[in-house]
């Protein structure tokens, strides 16, 4: 750019104004001459860290909610009626099957087994008596002294006697029976819950409930798989089809020990569509408590060819899931994925990857399709991205004036 500088007329009117005026022509002169030597900002690109997507084999799994109980959870009620007279457990505590829980007032039991005791001692004496009034008889009647209709009634009354016999001993084990439910027991071992009575009280037989044994060890998982899970496991699941069991308790965290299906339902709920699956664990240390809410993944074999990605680098838009990919000119591009179900932190993609895919891992919320990216590997420190805001070209010294 040139400019024509005529020479200002100094006249003591307009002399300062003049030489102004000329002065701040020069000045522009310089800067637009400055200016042609500046180069523009480059585009910023966006710095992103990235996975290659590598196929690998996950299992084959769903998971569902599921309650744990018992294996064996068993309500102790009294066999006879009466007055407790003793707790002879630890609410809370390990009990042994066999192990004495409560006594009840054994007093009117062993009254019942004396009388039955001295009526079968009494039918003990009819039963001489008859036979011995039989034999009696049978001699008379060979000397024609007495009917064949008298010797008749006399065996009879031996038969009955007998007969009256046998029901006395039975009482007789009836009421030792009775007198030995006055001592209940243990079932099975277990842990003992809480009483529900009190030393004194009077409880009812077979109705009174007293207390409660859950066994820990084993422990049962109950849950139901619906009619989809069941399709993407194969069908239904039977314990040959399913490897193991896995627990994922309240916290996140998994169970440390695996288990196996020790029961399926031989058909689908028609109401819920469900097929009702129960699962045992060993539960040694006892960490498992009936009636636990968890999740329980059911695993039946491996899939293959599949790819595992970030669950936050799985994004959801109006076509479904999709992925950021670098392509070759490391521009972002939108790839649309078809998912399965979690595993761990990863989602697990079906389709819509290739083999050493670029997949984007971090600032999604910044990335735009076709924009410009600086690619890093994932977790590799050695290859520090640069600020989006720095310039890819530094702009020349201003005070480098082309004249």
């Amino acid at each position: 750019m040139h400019f024509i500088l005529q020479q200002p007329r100094f006249n003591k009117k307009n002399g300062s104004f003049s030489a102004l005026f000329a002065t701040m022509l020069v000045i522009a002169s310089l800067v637009a001459c400055g200016k042609k030597d500046e180069v523009p900002p480059a585009p910023a690109t966006m710095p992103v860290s990235y996975i290659s997507a590598m196929p690998t084999s996950v299992p084959m799994s769903v998971e569902a909610v599921a309650q744990t109980e018992g294996a064996k959870e068993v309500e102790i009620r009294p066999r006879v009626g009466g007055i407790i007279l003793k707790k002879m457990f630890e609410e809370g505590e390990p009990v042994k099957a066999g192990q004495v829980l409560f006594i009840i007032d054994p007093a009117p039991f062993q009254i019942a087994l004396n009388q039955a005791k001295a009526q079968a001692a009494g039918q003990g004496a009819r039963i001489t008596q008859t036979a011995r009034e039989s034999n009696r008889l049978k001699e008379l009647l060979a000397t024609q002294s007495v009917s064949q209709r008298e010797y008749d009634n006399a065996t009879s009354d031996v038969s009955i006697s007998q007969a009256d016999m046998l029901q006395a001993q039975a009482a007789i084990k009836e009421a030792e029976l009775n007198l030995s439910y006055t001592q209940v027991t243990a079932p099975v071992s277990g842990i003992a819950g809480r009483f529900q009575f009190s030393e004194g009280a009077l409880v009812a037989a077979n109705t009174s409930l007293l207390t409660t044994i859950v066994q820990l060890s084993p422990i049962w998982a109950r849950f139901s798989l619906s009619e989809t899970e069941l399709a993407s496991l194969g069908g239904r699941v039977n314990p040959d089809t399913v490897s193991d069991v896995t627990l994922i308790l309240p916290d996140g965290s998994e169970y440390g020990q695996k288990g196996k299906l020790n029961f399926t339902a031989t058909q689908i709920n028609p109401t819920l569509g469900t097929q009702e699956l129960r699962a045992t664990f060993n539960n040694a240390d006892k960490s498992l408590l009936p009636g636990q809410f968890v999740r329980a993944r059911v695993t039946t074999g491996l899939r293959d060819g599949v790819f595992l990605v970030p669950q936050t680098a799985v994004l959801t838009g109006d076509q479904g899931k999709y992925v950021y990919v670098i392509n070759a000119e490391n521009a972002a591009t939108i790839r649309p994925v078809t998912v399965g179900e979690w595993y761990g932190k990863d989602w697990i993609v079906l389709k819509g990857l290739n083999e050493n895919d670029k997949v984007i891992v971090d600032n999604l919320i910044k990335v735009r399709p076709g924009a410009k990216v600086e690619p890093r590997i994932f977790g590799d420190t050695s290859q520090p991205a640069e600020s989006a805001t720095t310039p890819a070209a530094k702009i020349n010294d201003k005070n480098s004036v082309k004249s």
